[in-house]
């Protein structure tokens, strides 16, 4: 049965490009069991209504509890304002308003408990939200959205270094009309060009072309979350990218140094070392899902530790960095094998774990899904790997 929305008020403030109707317009385009029904639309006589007010931002997994919960009035948990009422249309004699005293019946509900149980599935970890918007708080409420867009647990620098350029960018992109594909693309060619100075010996142009593509695989999914714009083809043409490039690049190094190696282990042992280690790492993390329905770096403190600096692509692409400056690219190629080989034991290691812990009938948990991440003392940690989204502060 379908749930039609109807927006309560009028708002016109812009935040990433849109107002928020067509923000929650697009919003509600991927759950098909709901519709944005016009402001002059009559209620439905049968069915569901959602009144939502327009002048506020709702967080996703807000947004889908109250579409997945009947009979709720949601209040702003700062100061107890009614922002949204799901109940049957028919209690509404007709005319859409939150003071309808159908509404005075419904069970009252906040952001956190009507969003909860969605935290694991949409790999998100700050206490769900909803904030009022004002053209005073723009700026805040944008870069809240921006925070709000990293998903899961990533590496440092990704997490500590690319967050302002990457906002930035991102309202770059969203000013000249760019959709994330569109960056997508750009980094495809980057990539390739990347490979191609490898392979070329020219390791400082490859390396830029490099590091502006790991830039650009951060800004192209942000722009996606920001605007609302993510799409299956958009997610598969990424993450295709994302998955085969990194050891092909670790493959032109190697030709590029092919010349002149000296090193006491082959150069096609290393090569086969990095590869093979690389192809396991990811089968690790797939192997994990047999154990737990989360990626193995939700699991545990050291798991989500261990995701930043892993042998993935940025920590890699940074001693590689490093070993070229110091005018030693082949030391840095023996290091990219000994840490992907290391890396690759530790996640295996952490996967025949949790399979064995699963074996003897234990129920595995991601750890941030089990603390209280509004307390006080778990906040340094848990920003560590999910940065706040200020929209409490607004």
């Amino acid at each position: 049965m379908t749930t039609c929305v109807h927006l309560l008020g009028d708002c016109s403030v812009r935040l990433w490009g849109l107002t928020s109707r067509e923000r929650l317009g697009r919003m509600l385009e991927k759950h098909p069991g709901a519709r944005l029904c016009e402001a002059h639309e009559p209620l439905p006589p049968a069915g569901s209504v959602l009144l939502l007010r327009e002048d506020y931002l709702y967080d996703e997994r807000v947004l889908r509890g109250l579409l997945d919960t009947p009979d709720v009035a949601l209040q702003d948990p700062r100061d107890g304002t009614l922002v949204a009422a799901r109940l049957p249309a028919g209690e509404l004699a007709g005319t859409a308003g939150l003071d309808a005293p159908a509404i005075g019946r419904l069970r009252r509900v906040r952001p956190d408990t009507v969003a909860s149980g969605l935290q694991e599935q949409l790999r998100k970890f700050d206490p769900p939200w909803v904030a009022r918007i004002a053209e005073g708080e723009r700026e805040a409420l944008e870069r809240a959205l921006f925070d709000g867009a990293y998903k899961g647990v990533t590496d440092f620098i990704t997490r500590g270094v690319w967050p302002v350029p990457a906002r930035r960018a991102t309202a770059w992109c969203v000013r000249l009309g760019l959709s994330p594909n569109h960056v997508t693309a750009a980094s495809y060619v980057l990539a390739i060009l990347a490979g191609y100075w490898f392979w070329q010996g020219a390791y400082g142009a490859g390396l830029l072309a490099g590091w502006l593509m790991t830039f650009l695989d951060t800004v192209d999914g942000k722009l996606a979350r920001v605007t609302v714009t993510s799409t299956r083809f958009g997610d598969v043409f990424d993450h295709a990218l994302d998955l085969v490039h990194p050891p092909l690049w670790y493959l032109a190094w190697g030709m590029g140094l092919s010349a002149g190696w000296d090193a006491a282990i082959p150069l096609d042992t290393l090569l086969w070392v990095i590869f093979a280690g690389y192809v396991a790492g990811r089968l690790c993390e797939g192997a994990f899902k047999f154990a737990a329905p989360f990626s193995l770096f939700l699991w545990r403190p050291f798991d989500s530790l261990n995701r930043l600096v892993t042998a993935r692509r940025n920590p890699n692409l940074l001693i590689l960095t490093l070993a070229w400056a110091l005018g030693a690219g082949d030391t840095g190629l023996l290091l990219v094998a000994l840490w992907t080989l290391v890396s690759t034991l530790v996640l295996a290691a952490r996967v025949f774990w949790a399979l064995l812990l699963r074996r003897r009938g234990a129920e595995l948990q991601p750890w941030l899904s089990q603390i209280d991440l509004r307390a006080e003392g778990h906040r340094p940690i848990v920003r560590l790997f999910a940065p706040r989204s200020g929209l409490s502060d607004v």
